[in-house]
């Protein structure tokens, strides 16, 4: 066994020890029965908790060269009550990568992370989940993608709304082909971390029978993920937008993105607040 491996195995094994060692019965739910010759729960007691024989737990934090599948993992890890940070760490230390990310099971924002997205002004930005679905969005958001609040749930997802929407594809003119290679390269990134859920798998079947040209893109098994870019949307009222576009992963939601289209000029800015004016005389 090679040496890096032996020191993985070994730094597993007292991360997991220790983790132990700090928790209490009363913590899990489990009765305080007596004075214990050594701090936090037994062996066994985690063992139990995590449906697990004592003897394989045993071995584990012995360090020895046992494999824990993904499964076992978050047994583990639900049993010693970890926190993201604890999970993601026990994750590289076995398995070499970050677990699985959890969404949050709410679709919905936070009022804070609304409230910055209104306050962005003449900057485009929209909140999305893994899936590519706009979640949430600002006024400005209109000048670029349309009335999201008047379209259907699938219509507001990116990878989708940019094979299946003629008016998205206009707006994108010369740079939607880029667009599109760079959207597919980010879903299939984004697909390897959710492997085991069915919605990924049947949104691109869908896909694929619904577009021949995103069928072609998905079959180059190109992989990118998301970067600052300039971006140039072309409006029907008011021609061409520029941007720069920044992407970010809010702390307390790490299953969300921000998207944020800065205007990189005063033209475009001047263009942004008239759209939107004439969206507030109709």
């Amino acid at each position: 066994m090679a040496k890096t491996e032996r020191e993985r195995n070994r730094e597993l094994a007292h991360f997991l020890r220790n983790r132990r060692e700090r928790m209490t019965p009363s913590q899990v739910g489990l009765p305080e029965a007596g004075r214990r010759r050594t701090p936090g729960l037994r062996r066994g007691e985690v063992a139990m908790l995590a449906g697990v024989s004592l003897e394989w737990y045993t071995y584990l934090e012995q360090g020895r060269p046992i494999h824990a599948s993904a499964e076992v993992l978050e047994s583990l890890a639900a049993a010693l009550r970890m926190d993201a940070a604890e999970r993601r760490h026990m994750f590289l230390l076995a398995h070499r990568q970050p677990p699985p990310e959890k969404p949050a099971p709410q679709s919905e924002v936070s009022p804070a992370l609304q409230r910055l997205l209104d306050e962005l002004g003449t900057s485009p930005a929209c909140v999305m989940d893994a899936r590519m679905n706009i979640v949430a969005w600002n006024a400005a958001m209109y000048v670029l993608q349309g009335d999201l609040k008047g379209m259907q749930e699938r219509d507001r997802n990116l990878l989708w709304g940019t094979f299946m929407s003629a008016d998205f594809r206009k707006r994108k003119g010369d740079e939607w082909e880029e667009h599109a290679r760079r959207t597919v390269a980010q879903f299939r990134a984004e697909y390897a971390r959710h492997v085991d859920d069915p919605w990924w798998s049947d949104h691109v079947q869908a896909l694929s029978e619904a577009s021949g040209e995103f069928r072609s893109y998905w079959e180059r098994h190109d992989v990118l993920e998301y970067s600052n870019a300039r971006k140039i949307f072309r409006h029907p009222l008011v021609g061409d937008l520029t941007f720069e576009y920044l992407s970010f992963r809010p702390l307390d939601r790490t299953d969300l993105r921000l998207s944020v289209h800065v205007p990189l000029d005063d033209e475009t800015k001047a263009k942004i607040l008239k759209v939107l004016d004439g969206l507030n005389e109709s």
